[in-house]
């Protein structure tokens, strides 16, 4: 069994990674394109590469949930164009660009993968856990019995979601 339930999830996780990795191509193409359309250019100078990284994260902040995701210092850029420049002309092709996104979002996407599994799975899993183990409680167990399973969890979420999101 416990066999079985490994296969399931390996070809669920490829099948994820798969999406992911088109989903973000297609990303990484229409900034690409974006930016290519106005320099009539099929390589990304520095400034163009910049404004091109804006574009996309522009798009992932808009598909992806959770949080915003901010992108790369304009220095930290600087950095990566050196180690994905593979014929060091000093400017990034479209396949130069998608692997320098690629590594980019790298840590991006897991973690918005992992704050999905906390949210769908955990949080809910959770929340009924505490809603049974404050059934015996006096006033409050009357309170959580009378509650439906979906409204219990849906204010537990929002709970661990509130508990979460950084107070400025």
């Amino acid at each position: 069994m416990g066999q079985f339930s490994s296969s399931i999830r390996g070809k669920f996780q490829r099948a994820g990674t798969g999406w992911r990795e088109r989903q973000l191509r297609k990303i990484a193409d229409e900034a690409f394109d974006r930016i290519r359309t106005d320099s009539h250019d099929d390589r990304l100078t520095f400034q163009d590469l910049y404004i091109a990284v804006l574009y996309a994260y522009n798009d992932i902040n808009k598909f992806l949930p959770g949080p915003h995701n901010d992108p790369p210092s304009k220095e930290k850029l600087k950095a990566m164009i050196e180690e994905y420049d593979i014929n060091l002309d000093g400017l990034l092709d479209r396949e130069e660009f998608a692997e320098l996104m690629r590594k980019l979002t790298a840590d991006t996407v897991r973690s918005v993968g992992q704050n999905l599994l906390v949210g769908l799975v955990l949080v809910p899993t959770l929340a009924l856990l505490a809603k049974r183990a404050t059934e015996g409680v006096p006033v409050v167990g009357k309170v959580a019995q009378r509650t439906p399973n979906f409204v219990y969890a849906s204010i537990v979420a929002l709970g661990v979601v509130l508990v979460q999101k950084p107070h400025f």
